[in-house]
């Protein structure tokens, strides 16, 4: 993610995975879908869910929970699968995100976004780029593209390269 001009104010998706607060800027963000089945793929990393289905194409769908060292995602009325858009070594893998649920779009001003907690050698860090608060919580902002290694998503794009990159979403018409 590019590094924000302070007043430069920007929109994110926010979500919960494990009732913890986190957000992506909405511009990696192609859309939001209900959970759907997921086809399992075998040999893949535990945090690789499978595949799924997306207007003929096969996306594959990654289980932040999992990949954040948290309990499986479990399937609720409001889970859901955030398709973005990450970038390895300046292509574009897209890829479905588990969440528990979605909450809302909302703006940051780039001043208002604190930089990651300095937690240690220990703890991997480097795809949070920042934090800031919504009312009294802590939400973290991701960085898609720092989320998975370059490993990680070469594995995870070679899932579903074979089928072709998904279309791009086509936008509903504005009614008059």
């Amino acid at each position: 993610m590019a590094e924000l001009d302070a007043g430069a104010v920007r929109q994110y998706l926010s979500f919960v995975l494990d009732d913890e607060l986190y957000a992506l800027d909405i511009a990696k963000v192609r859309e939001v879908l209900e959970f759907q089945s997921v086809t399992r793929i075998p040999r893949a990393p535990e945090f690789m869910r499978g595949v799924i289905n997306l207007r003929g194409h096969a996306v594959p769908v990654v289980d932040l929970r999992l990949k954040f060292g948290m309990q499986a995602t479990r399937q609720t009325v409001d889970t859901c699968v955030i398709i973005v858009e990450a970038d390895m070594e300046g292509e574009g893998v897209v890829l479905g995100a588990l969440a528990d649920s979605v909450r809302e779009v909302f703006e940051l001003a780039g001043e208002d976004i604190a930089p990651p907690p300095r937690m240690g050698t220990g703890i991997r860090a480097e795809f949070i780029h920042g934090m800031s608060k919504v009312g009294e919580r802590f939400i973290m902002i991701l960085d898609i593209d720092r989320v998975f290694s370059a490993q990680e998503l070469s594995a995870v794009a070679g899932e579903a390269l074979e089928d072709g990159p998904p279309p791009a979403r086509e936008e509903a018409p504005a009614e008059a």
